[in-house]
This record gives C-alpha cells, structure tokens and sequence, in this order.
C-alpha cells in the first residue's frame, strides 16, 4: 500500500510540472516561440537534476505546450524529444557531483548547449539562419536556466525535490 501511495505522489509531483511548463509557456507566448525566444518555463529543467521523476513532467508538459506552436506537430515531436534529452543528460551527468551549485550548474550548461537542436529545427523547417538562431535561443535558454538554478535552489533549502 505504501508503494502505491508513493507512486500516486510522484505521478501527482510530475504532473504539477508538467502543468506549470505549460502555464508558463502559453502565458508568454510572443516570448515562447520562434528563433528569438526566452522560454520561463524553461526555468523547470533545473529540476532534473534533483530527481528523475521531473524528467517525465518537463517532457509530457513541453509536448503540450508545443501543441500551440506555429512549427505544428513537428514541434511537438521534436522540440519534446529535445526536452527529454537534455533533461536526461543533466539527470545523469548531476549524479557525478555532490553540491547543489554543481548540479545546477550541469543543467545550465547542458540546456543552453542543447540550444543547438531548437535551432537546427528552426533552421530546417523556418529556413532561418542556423547559427544566428542558436546564438538567440542559447541566450534565452542560458537566462531561463540561471533564473531556475537561482529559485530552485533557493526553493530546495525548505523543500526536498529530490523525493
């Protein structure tokens, strides 16, 4: 019974996630989209490196969000698929260090270099310039990233997310 109570609590845990990356996304959405964006929902992969769970709730709440994306389903797939990598990469990579600051860290820099694959999307589908677009989206994605470690850190000093 104690496991099922523990299963319900984490896809509950994911799920609140996966809603405020959606929420966060859509009520900024001339900022959310295209090859000049600051994503804050993009602040949530910061959370990955905490517990394994958050991975899930980033990815289904980015797949949803995407859905209002003008690049259509294509978005949907791999804009999520590009979510559940770096999240996944922060997750393991974090796991090699032991101080808060060092995994957050991790995620910053992961996440911004996955930039590239947001880019390469908008480069195949939009036809605009790869590196242009990698340097605009790495911005924002490293300014939403540093503004996470921040709060998130912050938040995990009285609140536990690693359970």
């Amino acid at each position: 019974m104690q496991a099922t109570h523990q299963h319900l609590v984490g896809l509950i845990k994911a799920s609140l996630i996966a809603a405020l990356y959606v929420v966060l996304t859509l009520a900024l959405v001339p900022f959310s989209y295209g090859p000049i964006q600051f994503r804050l929902s993009e602040t949530l992969n910061n959370l990955a490196v905490f517990n394994k769970r958050y991975i899930w709730g980033l990815t289904l709440g980015c797949v949803i969000a995407n859905l209002w994306s003008s690049l259509g389903p294509l978005d949907v797939i791999f804009g999520s698929l590009g979510t559940l990598m770096m999240t996944v990469i922060s997750h393991y990579l974090s796991r090699l260090v032991q101080k808060k600051w060092q995994k957050l860290t991790i995620a910053v820099i992961v996440c911004t270099l996955s930039a590239c694959s947001v880019a390469l999307e908008l480069y195949l589908i939009s036809h605009v310039p790869f590196w242009a677009t990698y340097l605009s989206v790495a911005i924002g994605e490293f300014g939403s990233m540093v503004l996470g470690a921040v709060v998130i850190g912050i938040i995990s000093l009285k609140i536990d997310l690693t359970k």
